[in-house]
């Protein structure tokens, strides 16, 4: 525990001198703004973290500003709009680029009211802790709300992470020191490989593939996932939402009232990680997520059918590990 100590107080010190200063620059912007406050999203309880949020979260990857090289101008003024329009959940990894860095301007003096993830992709212990450093500084925060275990794909990642110098080591040590709140396991590779994890180990949330082309691939996501999830109540956050846009395509759906409306609609989901690379978009996703009401089955059925014909190029990144 002396090291565990050690570490946390080093942290704490120099994220104090280098987040002080960006949460009052960010903070005097606050202040000033009178706008009218925007209208909310419909709320959920993520699994047994008893955490409510909003059904809509900013993810910071993609083809976006939060994840490319010198876009901090647009990528810290979609993180100011998102605060503005009610989102609270931040989704990120050490790996996405910038994404960490640029979050970290902006979210220091909205820390209380926002809940932050994060990733680690490292299997073994030390690498994961290294990683949470990292992260922690470049974020400007003493902790992180859920940290997560990047895309899992195979069934031997998960021997390494649950043995004894596995990463799952560093994520019980930092929950034990306070640095993380909750824990978390990712991917979207195979379903069978996370529901796995999510037997193995209490994980508080998993964060999966969730959208209307799901029914068609042979390994789906839903069916295989969603049940394991929801007997052990964990919470459930559903990325990929539009598939890139791919969705879209022609022959597809027609837009994002569809494409959320279907993931949302599932049995055991609890929100949603979208990224915006205008805050155009950003405002159109919002709204949509607003408006939301849970789609009936004939309706779902529907969505889903819209995807027989597009569903290959549209769940191309299960291909990823």
């Amino acid at each position: 525990m002396t090291e565990g100590k050690t570490r946390r107080n080093f942290l704490i010190t120099s994220i104090a001198v280098t987040g002080g200063i960006v949460a009052t620059n960010t903070f005097g912007q606050n202040t000033t703004n009178t706008a009218t406050p925007p209208a909310t999203m419909p709320e959920r309880v993520l699994g047994r973290t008893e955490v409510k949020l909003p059904i809509f979260g900013l993810g910071g990857a993609g083809i976006t500003p939060l994840s490319w090289e010198g876009k901090e101008g647009d990528a810290t003024a979609i993180i100011q709009k998102a605060l503005e329009l009610g989102i609270r959940y931040f989704d990120t990894a050490a790996s996405y680029g910038p994404s960490e860095d640029y979050l970290g301007k902006v979210l220091p003096s909205h820390r209380s009211k926002v809940f932050l993830a994060s990733k680690t992709d490292q299997r073994d212990r030390d690498g994961a802790w290294r990683e949470l450093e990292r992260s922690l500084k470049r974020l400007n925060t003493d902790y992180l709300d859920l940290w997560q275990l990047h895309r899992v794909s195979f069934s031997e990642e998960l021997d390494t992470i649950f043995s004894s110098s596995g990463a799952i080591k560093a994520l019980e040590e930092a929950i034990e020191q306070k640095l993380v709140r909750f824990a978390g396991i990712t991917g979207h590779h195979d379903p069978q490989v996370i529901a796995e994890g999510l037997r193995r180990y209490p994980f508080h949330t998993t964060l999966i593939p969730v959208n209307a082309a799901d029914k068609h691939h042979p390994h789906p996501f839903i069916p295989v996932v969603l049940p394991v999830a929801q007997e052990k109540n964990v919470g459930v956050i559903a990325m990929k939402v539009p598939a890139y846009g791919r969705l879209f395509k022609p022959g597809g759906l027609t837009g994002m009232e569809q494409a959320l409306g279907y993931t949302m609609s599932q049995p055991g989901v609890h929100c949603c990680v979208i990224a915006a690379e205008t805050i155009a978009q950003l405002e159109n996703n919002v709204k949509i997520a607003q408006a939301f009401v849970p789609l009936k089955k004939e309706e779902l059925t529907a969505i889903a059918q819209q995807t027989a014909n597009i569903w290959e190029d549209s769940t191309f990144f299960r291909a990823w590990t």
